[in-house]
């Protein structure tokens, strides 16, 4: 066959990506007041030596109390940043692209580690050091029961949050990432002003579709207005709720033009998360590529470029959607911490065989080891 489209590069604005193969922001919860380590440095590399085209990082804080937990990346200071730095420069280096993903966790911030219990933070968590701090959110309201009741976001707090996005954004430059990911999904803070669930705001910023939608507007036109023009810029987005009342994929695709016209190059499809864990259903089974259909949806009814995620497991399942315009990227996260080396695993088992496109660490070595598997199978 010919060399799948999974393979092949894609230019976005000034910067192309070496195949269509991303690997989704996943948080590890393992940083120090926000400072990455050699744990994220050997984490994100081992996907750079996979094969993936572009490597971005978990969800990274814009303020301390817009982390998810006390084990959260950060990027709210030139200390940040510098942290970042060596491992920016890795993937660079690797012939992959730098990405990062700016974020604020909203009502859903100051809750535990998800193997400590990954709800509200309780005694044990205190005991262990992680204290509770103040939360903010569209609306005084909390994810769950027994969560902390956030504040609701005043406009001087909207103001301070944009400014806090923006400077993230040009330390972000500064270091060398190639594009950035706005977090607008999984009921954290931007999704949660998006949704009719969680926005019980009476002023410019809550009512109607376009009142919720204007936060996430300002936001992202601020940041198109620091990014350089050459850099491309994505939105993370929950596609749906999920829920009776919550947000719709209707009102995704009007947000997802209303993003293209403020700058935005691809719509990152995911779904759900604006509810606290007690809600979920148990025993919740997920189907193969459960959120490829939303973003074909984006991407035909809002005309712009969109990254499928979700429950796709092998290369065939990922050049389907792509040789059916159902995207333009692919991104994969727990797949990934399966197997590391999936794109090129991938890539060996769709017929691209090429050991020199390996770090030549390997290369050489599974070169020579070729010709005696071809041995065997004859």
């Amino acid at each position: 066959m010919s060399e799948p489209m999974l393979f092949s590069p894609l230019t976005l604005r000034d910067t192309t990506f070496p195949n269509r193969c991303t690997v989704s922001p996943m948080c590890q919860y393992s940083a120090t007041d926000g400072i990455a380590n050699n744990w994220h440095l050997v984490h994100l590399g081992g996907f750079v030596n996979g094969g993936f085209g572009a490597v971005m990082t978990e969800a990274t804080a814009v303020l301390p109390e817009g982390r998810i937990t006390h084990g959260d990346v950060g990027l709210w200071s030139d200390a940040h940043a510098e942290a970042l730095r060596p491992i920016v420069k890795f993937i660079r280096d690797n012939g992959a692209l730098a990405g990062i993903q700016l974020g604020h966790a909203g009502r859903k911030a100051s809750m535990q580690r998800p193997w400590r219990g990954n709800g509200p933070l309780g005694e044990a968590d205190f005991a262990l050091g992680d204290m509770p701090w103040d939360t903010k959110g569209a609306s005084a309201v909390p994810v769950d029961d027994g969560w902390l009741v956030p504040r609701e976001m005043s406009r001087a707090d909207i103001a301070g949050l944009i400014d806090a996005f923006v400077a993230a954004a040009r330390r972000a430059d500064e270091i060398g990432c190639e594009f950035i990911e706005i977090h607008g999904a999984h009921g954290y803070l931007l999704q949660s002003w998006l949704s009719p669930a969680s926005n019980f705001r009476t002023d410019e910023y809550g009512g109607d579709l376009q009142g919720r939608m204007r936060l996430a507007l300002e936001l992202a036109e601020a940041v198109r207005g620091v990014w350089p023009d050459g850099k491309p810029l994505f939105f993370r987005v929950s596609s749906v709720d999920g829920f009776p009342g919550g947000w719709q994929l209707s009102d995704t695709v009007a947000l997802a033009k209303a993003l293209r016209d403020r700058g935005v190059d691809v719509i990152d499809c995911s779904s759900g998360g604006n509810q606290g864990r007690t809600k979920v259903s148990a025993g919740r089974t997920l189907p193969k590529g459960y959120q490829i259909e939303y973003a074909a949806e984006i991407r035909a009814q809002a005309r712009i470029a969109t990254q499928a995620v979700g429950m796709i497991l092998d290369g065939p399942q990922a050049e389907a959607a792509l040789q059916a315009g159902q995207a333009d990227l692919i991104a994969l996260g727990r797949q990934a911490l399966f197997d590391p080396f999936w794109v090129r695993h991938q890539a060996y088992a769709m017929g691209v065989n090429d050991y020199g496109s390996w770090p030549e660490q390997y290369g050489w070595w599974l070169a020579r080891r070729e010709a005696s598997i071809q041995a065997l199978g004859a």
